[in-house]
């Protein structure tokens, strides 16, 4: 029986891509649409999020963790997570099995922008294994901050790096382009600080968002704002927040809907066990300008959070408070997950990856 095309396109298009990857090399039809990257696109925005997946970078290794929601949806007990496997990145450079230790990561339609232990630079799918390193054009530095995203425009991947040079708001930036496999500069600011601390970046629909904050930040209303890239115009803008964010004793931090994929912002004030989380949604985005409108979702004044550590036997994760100087803190909304990792001195510290789509997106190499 020989199905239309446009029906097995809709058919595989609701398939887990787990389960495509694994069943490509017993139909070299199947296989042809997995490697075509049009439908690699349309598979990641409608196959289905069967669970909650986080990804966690814990001792330069990056963990599969699945959140369970039923005990919070049935209001019977609290929500679990448990760490259901590793992903495994070898290193080139090694002749044996070495695994690369991995210090930072970003995300973007279910690829992994990785930053080594050793500052090397590597695009990597953990659904499909396949990898690119990515060469610098002179080297990279260890305070170097890193995007990966989309542009619309010429259907391809772009890497942004940022470098700051002399001071944290003097910052020369240069793209990564997959279509030309070529560095370029973009350009040098000097009137805005990247507040890492609070943002790695967040990619929504090929733009890429972080807290920062203003040259004049001392003495500004507008001191903490939200910056934004776009990788089809290659741009940065300043997009003002909501007035309820602006204090800069608020802790901020930015995650992404799971269906919808609409950016999101969490807002903390509190100490100890008692705080309050105010949860913002941005509901649209302005074509012309990429200003954003934001509607409060909600706000909480209890602990609805999961206080845990990694227990790599028993592969969960437990409540920990004392003995390790870092945890995390898992706030689940609905059915959205955000995570941020505290120390036990207070200190907040923003979360490495958050809810992780497997995707056949296939990586642009080189000739």
């Amino acid at each position: 029986m020989h199905l239309p095309e446009d029906l097995v396109l809709e058919i595989l298009s609701k398939v887990p891509a787990v389960s495509l990857a694994r069943s490509r090399s017993t139909c070299r039809r199947w296989n042809a649409l997995v490697v075509d990257g049009s439908f690699a696109k349309k598979h990641y925005a409608s196959a289905p999020r069967q669970y909650p997946i986080v990804i966690m970078l814990i001792e330069f290794r990056v963990y599969l963790v699945s959140i369970d929601l039923h005990g919070i949806n049935n209001n019977n007990g609290a929500p679990s997570a448990k760490l259901t496997g590793q992903f495994s990145l070898k290193d080139p450079l090694s002749n044996s099995s070495e695994e690369v230790d991995i210090r930072n990561a970003f995300h973007c339609d279910g690829l992994l922008l990785c930053c080594t232990k050793d500052r090397r630079l590597v695009v990597w799918n953990p659904c499909s294994g396949e990898t690119k390193w990515i060469q610098p054009r002179n080297s990279y530095k260890e305070s170097d901050l890193y995007a990966l995203g989309y542009d619309n425009r010429s259907s391809s991947y772009k890497i942004l790096r940022m470098h700051p040079v002399g001071n944290p708001f003097h910052i020369e930036s240069e793209v990564y382009d997959f279509a030309s496999h070529s560095w370029r500069s973009v350009g040098v600011t000097t009137d805005f600080h990247i507040q890492t601390n609070e943002s790695y970046g967040m990619n929504v629909k090929g733009t890429t968002y972080w807290f920062a904050l203003s040259k004049d930040w001392w003495s500004s209303d507008d001191r903490r704002f939200l910056l934004s890239f776009d990788f089809s115009r290659e741009r940065f803008q300043c997009l003002p927040l909501p007035a309820d964010v602006k204090n800069l004793h608020l802790t901020v931090v930015l995650s992404v809907t799971r269906e919808e994929q609409q950016l999101c912002m969490f807002a903390t004030l509190g100490a100890g066990n008692v705080y309050k989380l105010d949860v913002f949604v941005a509901t649209k985005t302005e074509e012309t300008t990429g200003e954003l409108t934001w509607t409060k979702f909600r706000r909480f004044h209890s602990k609805i959070c999961i206080n845990v550590s990694a227990d790599h036997e028993k592969k969960v994760l437990v409540p920990h408070h004392i003995l390790l100087p870092y945890y995390n803190i898992l706030h689940i909304v609905g059915e959205d997950i955000y995570i941020r990792q505290v120390n036990k001195d207070g200190d907040i510290r923003c979360p490495i990856l958050l809810t992780y789509v497997p995707s056949l997106v296939q990586i642009q190499q080189g000739i």
